[in-house]
């Protein structure tokens, strides 16, 4: 589903202050109920939720490998429903603490499997939650299918989702998904595989401490592109502390919530050991959309245009006269005469629908041609100071 125009992409975010963060549980694991820990916790007082709630996965019997060794499935008593309605009150209640919780700029992220994500898509959206985005987390190493009778599980679905459909902003760092992702947009299919080696929890007999234990770059991401240094994240279901781990490195806060004593003991030890990261390196790359508009009127108010200089195209084959009002005018290679803004004009000269003019036009500056875009970022570094 794609969000309404409207909404703004980290535009105009609430200013974030230590006092409304001050009564929260910061950096702490709240053992106990995740519903009740949330309705008791104040309202609007968290900037993103990261859940991965219980899956339902409705196992039935052992699964074995070829070899006739047991796989290490979730089979905790915690991941047990009797039926599909006890499963959806128990989503209803959950997603509808976490919707008070959020700030009104906040967002929730939820991952589950084909088992339960329909289930829990469909009841966030009856609350009102708007789907931003479902990301598929595809993994690069997927336990293999060991009856040979399905499809290989090798993904499973995330949520991203504000509070509503007239959400005015919310926090994506796009361009520090870009910058993530080699100067190319960040798709919605993440590869990331899942957690193995030394990063898996063992308990004391060498197995897994946990059985879903998510990868701690799933986590980056997420953080990476929905909050900024010093958001409060809450994980209504703490499990191994990927959640905390992250937040810990990337100098966000965070509150867990779990019932299970020996996953809190096995998520303190992990936090507690890890070392954040320099505040001054977890900071993304700055958002565009985030600076100072500049209009180009503004480069004549200041002289650093005058009127009557030319603009040139990129290919030198094109010239237009800047006119005291801001408008350019120009005699396209067919001979029209073009009159209209930076945008307009190079869009008409090109024959497209579009243009930005800020990265098309050049002026001679110390002898050489440069985009008029430089003189913009000239003024925003004025206004800076």
């Amino acid at each position: 589903m794609t969000a309404p125009s409207k909404i703004r992409r980290g535009a105009n975010r609430a200013p974030r202050t230590a006092e409304a963060a001050a009564p929260l549980p910061l950096d702490q694991i709240l053992s106990g109920d995740c519903i009740a820990a949330m309705n008791a916790l104040p309202e609007r007082s968290v900037d993103l939720i990261f859940a991965d709630p219980p899956y339902n996965l409705q196992l039935r019997g052992e699964l074995r490998r070829p070899d006739d060794s047991r796989v290490d499935a979730v089979d905790d008593e915690w991941d047990r429903f009797d039926s599909f309605g006890a499963y959806d009150r128990f989503t209803r209640d959950w997603l509808a603490a976490a919707r008070r919780l959020l700030k009104d700029d906040g967002a929730l992220w939820v991952i589950g499997s084909y088992h339960n994500i329909f289930r829990v898509g469909a009841i966030l959206q009856d609350l009102g939650y708007w789907v931003m985005n479902d990301i598929i987390w595809r993994k690069s190493n997927p336990m293999p299918n060991f009856k040979g009778r399905r499809f290989t599980n090798a993904h499973e679905t995330l949520l991203w989702c504000v509070k509503s459909e007239n959400q005015k902003s919310y926090q994506f760092n796009y361009e520090a998904m870009k910058s993530l992702n080699e100067d190319l947009q960040m798709r919605s299919d993440w590869l990331i595989p899942i957690c193995a080696g030394e990063e898996r929890l063992k308990n004391e007999e060498g197995d897994k401490a946990h059985p879903t234990q998510k990868p701690e770059a799933l986590l980056r991401r997420v953080l990476l592109a929905t909050t900024e240094p010093g958001d409060v994240v809450l994980d209504p279901f703490f499990g191994s502390g990927t959640t905390g781990a992250a937040a810990r490195r990337l100098g966000r806060r965070f509150i867990g919530l779990e019932r299970e004593p020996e996953y809190i003991r096995l998520a303190r030890e992990r936090i507690d050991a890890i070392q954040p990261y320099d505040p001054g390196v977890v900071r993304g790359a700055p958002s565009k959309r985030k600076e100072p508009r500049v209009p180009f009127g503004a480069l004549i108010e200041r002289r650093m245009l005058e009127p009557g200089a030319d603009l040139v195209s990129p290919d030198g084959r094109v010239y237009a006269k800047v006119h005291a009002d801001g408008s350019l005018r120009v005699a396209d290679l067919a001979g029209r005469e073009l009159v209209g803004s930076i945008h307009r004009v190079a869009a008409e000269a090109l024959g497209a629908t579009s243009c930005n003019g800020w990265t098309y036009w050049r002026t001679r500056r110390d002898g050489r041609l440069v985009p008029i875009d430089l003189l913009r970022q000239e003024i925003r570094a004025q206004y800076a100071e």
